[in-house]
């Protein structure tokens, strides 16, 4: 006899108890399969939403609203390691500004300990301009900001960490060279609640923290060179994201300071653009 409310009961066979859970179990999973099939013709309505673990479309998410915001300022610090002759890891770090209104308008300031530089681009001529130097540079590049980052990074050789992220098509430029990539999981950058994904290129390996929500802003980036001994990395943070308010044009406009004078791109002035010291990385001259 069993007794579970007080009441005696005849006892029952022993898979009587699971022939009733099997058949409330099916109840159960029908009322699930309903709900579930109502959820999916809900997001079938809706459109495709991302999974949290998603990689590609959390990047593509990023993406797609940086690309939307016709104005865009926000401050940085950065850090960049190189490998000394001695093969020792050294950082430097710098901090800076920069504010953008699309499709061709750009100005960047970077102070660190041995560089303090502006770029300014109003759409026809970009100009760099070194305080520590008292010089500035300038050419005639009439076009968008993404050709302007195209044409820097072609002419000179050199890369621009993060300007990618700035590009009209920056899930295209950032993707083009992956092997592969996945969702770390969650993390915090500044106190802002962000997603953390890594991906895996031939040459570098990078990560991004995106902060979580309607407002998927990039806050950290961090690149990874496997070509260097050493493994040195590059990362940027990124704060005081704004996208409320387009910069009137004439901020966009170079006026040289007071006895800055105008140098050529092979003169050895430029050597004080530079955010890295002559001598301290392995294979530069001293």
């Amino acid at each position: 006899m069993s007794s579970l409310d007080g009441v005696a009961h005849p006892e029952l066979p022993r898979n009587a108890w699971r022939i009733d859970m099997s058949s409330r179990s099916l109840r159960v999973w029908v009322r699930v399969f309903l709900t579930a099939s109502s959820i999916a013709v809900l997001v079938a309505a809706i459109g495709p939403v991302a999974r949290a673990d998603d990689s590609a479309a959390l990047l593509k998410a990023m993406a797609d609203y940086t690309a939307g915001q016709k104005s865009i300022t926000a401050s940085f610090d950065s850090d960049i390691e190189v490998i000394t002759p001695e093969l020792e890891k050294i950082q430097l770090s710098s901090s800076g500004q920069f504010k953008m209104t699309r499709p061709d308008k750009l100005r960047v300031k970077r102070t660190g300990g041995y560089a303090d530089v502006e770029l300014v681009y109003n759409g026809k001529t970009v100009s760099l301009y070194g305080n520590n130097a008292k010089a500035y540079v300038q050419a005639d590049m009439p076009g968008t900001v993404d050709q302007l980052i195209d044409g820097i990074q072609a002419k000179t050789g050199g890369a621009l960490p993060g300007a990618d992220l700035l590009l009209s098509n920056s899930f295209e430029v950032l993707t083009s060279d992956i092997i592969e990539g996945h969702h770390v999981g969650q993390g915090v950058v500044d106190g802002i609640e962000c997603e953390h994904l890594a991906f895996r290129g031939h040459d570098t390996d990078w990560q991004i923290w995106i902060q979580a929500g309607a407002q998927p802003i990039p806050r950290k980036y961090v690149i990874t060179s496997k070509t260097l001994a050493g493994a040195p990395q590059y990362s940027l943070r990124i704060k005081d994201w704004k996208t409320d308010a387009i910069a009137d044009a004439a901020a966009f406009d170079f006026k040289p300071p007071e006895g800055a004078i105008k140098a050529s791109l092979e003169d050895d002035v430029m050597l004080e653009f530079d955010e890295v010291p002559p001598g301290i990385a392995a294979g530069a001259s001293k």
